[in-house]
Order: C-alpha cells, then sequence, then structure tokens
C-alpha cells in the first residue's frame, strides 16, 4: 500500500509510537496538543505553531499528546526519494549532509502553504496523490526559500555513513529493531555487521541486547520505582510476558517481585 505523502493526523488521547526510524524526511506542523520525540540522547517537544523537518534514518520514539483539553493534530508532509532526486538532480544543495532536525520559524510562507491544505482535510485525512506532489514540490521551494539548512536533509541521498559500532550500540540498544536495521545504521552489511560485533563485544547481537535492556529495566523498577508493565516497552521488549520471562531467568525473580526486596 503506498504511503500518504501529505496527511493530518489528530489524536484524542495519548498516543505512543513504537521505534520510529523515518525513511524519507518528513515535515510536520503542529496543530494542537503536543507532539514529543524522544532520541537516546536527548528529547524534543513541539508545540502548537511549531513547524519541523524531521531527517530519515534517526532513531527515536514519537508521542501525541492532548494538551489543554484539545486533541493533538498536526499535518504532515512526507518527501519521498524519488521526487527529492528528481528536484536536486538540476539544483544544487546550499548545506551538507545533515541528521539534525531543522525547526523553522513561523514565516506567511510557512502560513501560506499549511492554511491552503485545510480545505482538503475537510474533506478526508489525506490529499490524492496528484496534489499531493504539487504540495510536496511546493513545500521544498518554501522550506529552501526560509532556511537553506532544509537542504542538509533534503538534498542528499547516500546511505548511513559507517559509524563507531560502540558508541552506536550503547546509545540505542532499547531501541527493538531487527539487527538488519542496527546494521544498516551503523554503514554495515548484515555480515559485517555480526563480525565488528562478535569482535566490540566479545557476544552475540541477541545476547548482548537483551541483556542490556534487562539491566535497563531492572535499573527503572529497582531504583526509579516504575512497574514493569511501565518499563519493558522502553527497554526494548514487545510484551510484558516475553519480558517477564528473560527478567526472572537472568535476575532470578520476576519484575514483579523487584519492589518487595
Amino acid at each position: 500500500m503506498e504511503v500518504a505523502e501529505v496527511f493530518v493526523s489528530c489524536k484524542k488521547e495519548a498516543h505512543y509510537s513504537r521505534e520510529l526510524t523515518l525513511p524519507q524526511p518528513a515535515l510536520v506542523r503542529v496543530i494542537s496538543g503536543e507532539v514529543r520525540i524522544v532520541a537516546a540522547d536527548r528529547c524534543f517537544r513541539f508545540f502548537p505553531g511549531d513547524t519541523v523537518l524531521f531527517p530519515r534514518d534517526q532513531l527515536g520514539r514519537m508521542s501525541k499528546l492532548p494538551m489543554n483539553g484539545e486533541p493533538c493534530v498536526a499535518i504532515s508532509v512526507v518527501f519521498r526519494n524519488d521526487r527529492l532526486k528528481r528536484y536536486y538532480s538540476n539544483v544544487k544543495p546550499l548545506a551538507p549532509r545533515s541528521n539534525e532536525p531543522v525547526v523553522f520559524t513561523d514565516h506567511p510562507l510557512l502560513q501560506s502553504l499549511f492554511n491552503s491544505l485545510g480545505p482538503y482535510f475537510d474533506l478526508a485525512d489525506a490529499l490524492p496523490g496528484d496534489i499531493a506532489a504539487l504540495k510536496v514540490a511546493e513545500a521544498i521551494h518554501v522550506l529552501r526559500a526560509i532556511n537553506n539548512a532544509a537542504d542538509g536533509l533534503l538534498g542528499h541521498f547516500e546511505a548511513p555513513g559507517k559509524l563507531d559500532l560502540v558508541q552506536f550500540m550503547e546509545q540505542n540498544f532499547m531501541f527493538n529493531l531487527p539487527v538488519e536495521k542496527f546494521g544498516y545504521l551503523t554503514g554495515r552489511s548484515l555480515t559485517t555487521f555480526k563480525k565488528d560485533f562478535k569482535s566490540a563485544f566479545k557476544n552475540t547481537p541477541g545476547r548482548w541486547l537483551t541483556k542490556k535492556r534487562l539491566e535497563l529495566a531492572h535499573y527503572q523498577i529497582v531504583e526509579q520505582k516504575r512497574k514493569p508493565s511501565e518499563v519493558y516497552l522502553d527497554a526494548g521488549f514487545e510484551n510484558l510476558s516475553h519480558f517477564s520471562f528473560a527478567f526472572k531467568k537472568l535476575f532470578g525473580y520476576s519484575p514483579a517481585s523487584v519492589n518487595a526486596y
């Protein structure tokens, strides 16, 4: 199924995403509520009127939170690689590649772009493909006119470069991703990733990741007095029963009994 390129989301209750890695850059405009992005080393919070361009291939978790009795409403524009490559085949990027989100101060051109989308969203949650293509092209022109730092996220298409494996894994082990995705994000094939991982950690990725996640969960339960049901997702586990089984196998007691000791 083809992913919508321009769409509006409305969350009346707090909504928490799982791991998020955007395959394409995305522009988000917060209309009401709060959008929160938690990465390995920092947290971004965006409020009504904020507009932010997110880079591709960055790890994080997104929360959409109601505020002041209003739902979280956000408009998103996703920039497909084929459209970007077509545009930049005739235009030289004015900024080097960057992995940092670009936050835009409010601007008449941004207001005009998003105001023009309102009537369409009265009819549907996502724009038809032909209209979306026009609006995506307009968005590229607008962002570059306001801040050419946008080129650092839109105008470069190389796969991630080879990163320091130890540093990356120590910062991002809590994200529940396939090993193949960890390999891609560190600039390695699956075979090279497993080889480099074994050399660096003297362990397999699966065993190392499980132990690190359980140690993180143990710390949060013991020191921060959080409940197992509150930590298992944050620690990178898919379900509570698997988390509880693995926890007891490593520590000798269930997570539910930790604070009784």
